[in-house]
């Protein structure tokens, strides 16, 4: 048997979990979020966005659509139009779903003066985009045409860029401790030959010096592979693993001079001049799909207890203790915690709990618990920790989920 069939597989997990599907009207690569899994891309979203608010970015939202003439500027029409999806007529302008938020947010930056003293700008979105993929390379959650994107762009001064890039590299490598994920390589991403890359060999020797002392400076070893940049510039690429050792990329920095000058991109500096600023892009964790879809597999469905559809189940031993682990379920809930109850119309004990083998934390309540306002605890992965008061329990479940992280138990 190939051994291959025995690893975590998200498109599998996924549906067994109940977390995605899809449906032939809809369309392939366009899969649909079902309520658990809804609930992993809310906390992933969230958890990302305050990790950015707390690194100083600003959250804006832009529009899934543009005009053609957005992506012409942007060089997107010319380098990238093979992944879009054709221009929709409307009365005399064509309306292309975008591609990339890059040209958005430079539209946002543009729209407004702006001074040195207010750099370095961080615009962050969680946007909708859309590319054409081809249907034989589409899979589960990796490759989709609808695409969720955490995105940001850093508007700076030249002086500011590495800074911001290494700031970027070290925002991924906390995101990645507190998911559970692991880093297999970043890659030095270098323009390769042909038409694909814009033709500016000043512009790619400056980017590509800088990215090399982001990375010299945040000590990390890395290789440079030829072929991979975007079509405006080089990037470094944040590689994983999936568990049968397929590699891909989910995290990218960029250092981009392309598209301010597009833009016509400008700041007033100290001298009272206009200056180009830099465009620093970067990624935490990519697309939501495809980060869920490595979470999945990372995890093989026992996801990290603040990421977890379900945080605790309640399992009373008979109807007799119903009541009480219904009100220890509210309480949870009041605590922000997603708990359900598991009842004996569900199965015998053991079956319950053999049920929740991928919820964090079970509380069993029996006679002895119930009278004693206690709850046995066990943990997913085999710890009991013994019988705790309810209040001290949900208190520690809520410490423990608040702190992120992959630990379970202090």
């Amino acid at each position: 048997m190939d051994d291959r069939r025995q690893l975590p597989d998200h498109r599998r997990l996924g549906r067994e979990l109940d977390l995605f599907d899809t449906d032939p009207l809809m369309g392939a690569g366009l899969p649909y979020w079902l309520p658990d899994g809804a609930v992993v891309r809310h906390t992933l979203e969230e958890y990302i966005r305050e990790a950015e608010r707390r690194a100083g970015y600003r959250h804006v939202y832009s529009p899934a659509l543009g005009k053609r003439e957005l992506y012409e500027i942007s060089g997107h029409w010319d380098h990238y139009r093979d992944d879009m999806y054709p221009p929709m007529r409307l009365g005399a302008d064509e309306i292309v779903l975008r591609p990339s938020l890059c040209p958005h947010h430079a539209l946002i930056y543009r729209s407004r003066s702006h001074s040195y003293r207010e750099l370095p700008l961080r615009i962050a979105e969680l946007g909708g985009m859309h590319r054409a993929e081809l249907s034989g390379v589409l899979g589960g959650l990796t490759r989709v045409r609808a695409i969720q994107l955490n995105d940001a762009h850093i508007f700076c001064t030249l002086e500011q860029a590495v800074q911001e890039a290494r700031a970027a590299l070290e925002l991924i490598a906390r995101a990645y401790a507190d998911l559970g994920i692991e880093a297999v390589r970043y890659r030095l991403s270098l323009p390769g030959e042909g038409g694909k890359y814009i033709a500016d060999p000043a512009l790619w020797q400056r980017a590509t010096a800088l990215l090399r002392e982001v990375l010299a400076e945040a000590g990390v070893a890395y290789e440079e592979a030829a072929g991979e940049a975007a079509f405006y510039g080089p990037k470094i690429d944040v590689q994983i693993a999936d568990p049968a050792g397929r590699e891909s990329t989910l995290s990218t920095v960029q250092i981009d001079f392309h598209q301010p000058a597009r833009f016509d991109l400008h700041y007033i500096g100290a001298d009272g001049a206009r200056h180009r600023p830099v465009m620093v892009h970067r990624s935490i964790i990519g697309s939501v799909e495809r980060a869920v879809a490595h979470l999945v597999e990372a995890h093989a469905g026992a996801f990290p207890a603040w990421l977890a559809p379900v945080q605790l189940v309640v399992l009373p031993v008979a109807e007799d203790q119903r009541e009480q682990a219904a009100a220890v379920v509210r309480q949870a809930l009041e605590l922000g915690l997603r708990a359900e109850l598991a009842g004996p119309d569900e199965g015998t004990l053991g079956a319950r709990i053999r049920a929740a083998r991928l919820v964090p934390y079970q509380a069993v309540i029996g006679d002895r618990e119930a009278g004693a306002g206690l709850a046995a605890v066990r943990l997913r992965d085999g710890r009991r920790p013994g019988a705790l008061p309810v209040p001290d329990l949900l208190t520690r479940i809520a410490e423990r989920v608040s702190a992120r992280g992959t630990a379970l138990w202090d």
